[in-house]
């Protein structure tokens, strides 16, 4: 499916990234509660899937070191916190970006602990697709839990919902952007920096 690279993407047992990749999850996890609390279950249970999603590489490899990169967990904790925060008028804003930065964990999981390999460039159109289907699973438990649990706004119009389907692919993009520049960077450090191709 894709081509094999002779680095691996990703930080691995790196002690520095993996004690702020914990800090990170730790936050996650108290922003699902956050949003819990604050009326949003949607919401708060994307949070919970991005916590188990960034402690899967360390479960499955059985090393505490083994982490998703901690600029990662830090992107995708700031939508979760702000939505935490009940900053309603960057709510829809939000909301877009929450589901990218999610499908992102989803990808660098699937690399970390799978035998999958992607180049940069399919990975940017791998995240894009893989938000839009994470977009679709939120608007349908979004109106779940409108529906059945009450409490929680669904999209009033259909115009609503498709600008959220648009902004979703937007914040997909630029997230697929970031991520492709933030590892194409780290397979250039450590070409420079271990020729054998090991990572630190």
């Amino acid at each position: 499916m894709s081509q094999q690279l002779p680095e691996e993407w990703f930080i691995k047992d790196a002690r520095t990234n993996a004690a702020i990749a914990w800090l990170f999850v730790a936050v996650l996890a108290l922003t699902a509660v956050g949003n819990l609390l604050a009326g949003e279950p949607v919401t708060a249970v994307g949070a919970g899937v991005a916590v188990a999603v960034a402690v899967v590489p360390a479960w499955v490899a059985g090393s505490w070191t083994r982490t998703i990169p901690w600029p990662l967990l830090a992107l995708t904790v700031a939508p979760f916190a702000l939505n935490a925060a009940g900053l309603v008028l960057v709510a829809g804003f939000v909301r877009s970006i929450a589901v990218a930065t999610l499908a992102l964990l989803v990808v660098v999981a699937l690399q970390l602990t799978t035998t999958v390999r992607m180049t940069p460039g399919f990975a940017v159109w791998f995240a894009v697709i893989t938000t839009l289907g994470v977009a679709g699973i939120w608007a349908f438990g979004s109106w779940a839990a409108a529906t059945y649990l009450g409490g929680t706004v669904f999209f009033t119009t259909n115009t609503e919902l498709m600008l959220f389907f648009a902004r979703t692919l937007v914040a997909g993009l630029v997230a697929a952007g970031v991520f492709a520049w933030y590892f194409r960077r780290r397979l250039r450090e450590n070409a420079t920096q271990r020729p054998t191709g090991e990572l630190a």
